[in-house]
């Protein structure tokens, strides 16, 4: 296993594409999209500080977390606290976000549906699969109306919280990358519009039926290092530009 980690560490680090401005490397690990094109609209910047910025994409969203914990990585940039919280207490890993970077709306998105006082009766809808941010998912549906939980704060809300649910809705768990594929398939998908950004569809970006609000920094996407470089002033100086 560890093994085969490395050679997908290696082989994501050797595909990154990397412009070298100075002796001092930074490797940031990132998912595609808004986060990597964050990173690199500021390098030119951090690099007047003898910053090598170096951007390395990965699709999947356990990667850069063990990455960083494992010292293959300095810093990520892809998760709200949230998902950060939850990672750390199912695997044990040494990581501490050192700042904050961007705070993104959340919508519920639709290819069929006009507005939401027209779903349908037994609509299909689409929530992430992993705990935290379907538990962000299921918040927005409360908000817009469409559900009620259990614990209307509940942060780690699933499925099972869901107890009115006037419009008999039909969830189906996809993992949240894959969420703005399936709107071809569903009635209804809770999503992020950086998502549709990176899909190609950046006009839909802005056309979700309802968004969450801008005010609540637990779901604000921030830096992540390990625990005992969280006063890095490296590090911290790469913070100090958002």
């Amino acid at each position: 296993m560890k093994k085969l980690r490395s050679l997908v560490l290696l082989t994501a680090l050797a595909a990154a594409s990397v412009t070298a401005y100075a002796d001092t490397v930074v490797r940031v690990g990132v998912t595609p999209g808004v986060n990597g094109d964050i990173l690199l609209a500021l390098s030119d910047e951090i690099a007047e500080h003898n910053i090598d910025l170096r951007v390395i994409e990965f699709t999947d969203w356990t990667l850069p977390n063990e990455a960083v914990n494992n010292g293959d990585l300095d810093l990520n940039f892809f998760q709200h606290k949230a998902f950060l919280d939850n990672v750390i207490e199912q695997r044990g890993y040494e990581l501490t976000m050192i700042g904050l970077g961007v705070l993104q709306n959340i919508g519920i998105f639709s290819n069929t549906i006009a507005t939401l006082d027209n779903i349908p009766d037994g609509a299909r809808v689409a929530v992430a699969s992993d705990p935290v941010n379907q538990g962000l998912g299921l918040r927005l549906l409360q908000s817009a109306g469409l559900i009620e939980l259990s614990d209307n704060e509940a942060i780690g809300a699933s499925l099972d919280d869901v107890v009115s649910n006037p419009h008999n809705l039909r969830f189906y768990e996809i993992d949240g990358p894959q969420i703005v594929r399936s709107l071809d398939d569903v009635d209804l998908a809770v999503s992020w519009p950086s998502h549709f950004i990176q899909a190609g569809r950046p006009e839909q970006a802005g056309q979700a039926l309802f968004y969450s609000g801008i005010d609540d920094n637990y779901y604000a996407t921030g830096l992540v290092a390990q625990q005992s470089r969280a006063d890095d002033p490296l590090l911290l100086d790469i913070v100090h530009h958002f």
